[in-house]
């Protein structure tokens, strides 16, 4: 008797063990499925966002620091996608800030100096641009001279208006001898090699990418 029952509880068990492996092997299946058709999807729309550092993210918590502290804590994924188009987060001066504290390349070797120094000069650009982020970011890569330009224009921000300011820089400074290389094909064939004049998109990139993975 107690054979025969142990027989049955033997065969439940090894019952219930097909249909557990079945049901994992269906959410699997599912769940592959799934992410299949939302990579088909992202691609056929045409979306595609750049990786993110693993440093970028070990830096959040310091510009989320220093964002409240200058009062743009709001503007915190805008300010990490900027430290991404500057330097990834890598080096000593991941937001690239030594040209906005000194005015030369390299007087910064301290990520959290870096980060303090980026965040300040984001947070004053923002103010001088009133709060319109796409004109501080190009006033982070171009200087603030570029929201002068905007502001005594009368235009607002455009991708047009970067390039028109960049080609007037790159004039100025002489292109045969100019200090100022040209970052990309594209700003060459324009003569607008002083600075990014595709800063914002590549910036605004990253941004829409940190905020996708914020989301998961």
């Amino acid at each position: 008797m107690k054979r025969r029952r142990l027989r049955h509880i033997k065969e439940l068990l090894k019952y219930i063990g097909v249909i557990g492996f079945v049901f994992v092997f269906i959410f699997l299946f599912l769940s592959l499925l799934v992410d299949n058709m939302s990579d088909r999807a992202n691609q056929e729309s045409g979306e595609s966002y750049p990786s993110l550092s693993q440093q970028m993210w070990e830096y959040q918590p310091l510009v989320e620091k220093y964002a409240k502290q200058h009062g743009v804590e709001e503007q915190t994924n805008t300010i990490l996608a900027i430290m991404m188009q500057e330097s990834g987060g890598n080096g000593a001066d991941p937001m690239q800030s030594s040209e906005s504290l000194c005015g030369e390349i390299g007087c910064i070797d301290d990520p959290e100096e870096s980060i303090e120094q980026g965040v300040s000069f984001y947070a004053w650009i923002y103010q001088q641009a009133e709060e319109d982020a796409a004109l501080a970011v190009q006033a982070y890569n171009f200087g603030p001279g570029f929201i002068d330009y905007i502001q005594e224009t009368d235009e607002n921000y455009s991708e047009e208006a970067a390039i028109a300011y960049s080609q007037q820089m790159y004039e100025e400074a002489g292109k045969e001898s100019s200090i100022y290389a040209c970052r990309r094909e594209e700003a060459e064939e324009l003569d607008a090699c002083y600075g990014d004049i595709y800063y914002v998109s590549s910036v605004m990139s990253y941004k829409e990418a940190i905020e996708i993975e914020q989301e998961n």
